[in-house]
């Protein structure tokens, strides 16, 4: 079964599916957050009360770049925003994913022509099938996780 849609939207229409998707171990998330300098943050919304507002603002309060990635809009959090990942004129760390899990494929198609090494679906987001060709592409993965709450509890503890 391919995971397209939410984990909480899954939930509320009864089903409950255990991922055959894995995430790095508590280490490895720990080492990716401590190597990544610049986050581009595909979906990245310039209304404050958004999810997906606090969660890079917050990253930006601790010293991360953020680099916004959503069309129409022309900047966010300070940072000139860009309409997709190919772009953005330098090298990103990691791709911090806040779309519908309909979305995932075709940015894992981008975040593969920009060489991106590490890709974050943020929590209840699942799509396991484009999660597993990132991976098989190299890419460091993590999915259904808040980038966040794991910054806050492997990096401030």
């Amino acid at each position: 079964m391919v995971m397209t849609r939410s984990l909480s939207e899954l939930k509320e229409n009864g089903i409950d599916h255990a991922m055959n998707f894995h995430n790095p171990p508590p280490e490895e998330i720990r080492d990716l957050l401590g190597r990544v300098k610049t986050i581009a943050v595909v979906g990245l919304s310039p209304k404050p009360g958004r999810p997906s507002h606090g969660v890079a603002l917050a990253m930006q309060r601790f010293g991360y770049r953020i680099v916004p990635v959503r069309p129409a809009v022309a900047e966010v959090l300070g940072e000139k925003a860009y309409a997709c990942l190919a772009d953005i004129p330098f090298p990103v760390d990691l791709v911090n994913v806040f779309r519908a899990a309909e979305h995932i494929p075709a940015l894992v198609e981008e975040c593969l022509a920009i060489q991106a090494p590490a890709l974050w679906i943020q929590e209840d987001i699942v799509h396991e099938a484009a999660a597993r060709k990132a991976r098989a592409a190299g890419l460091t993965v993590v999915m259904d996780r808040c980038i966040y709450r794991d910054y806050m509890a492997l990096m401030t503890a």
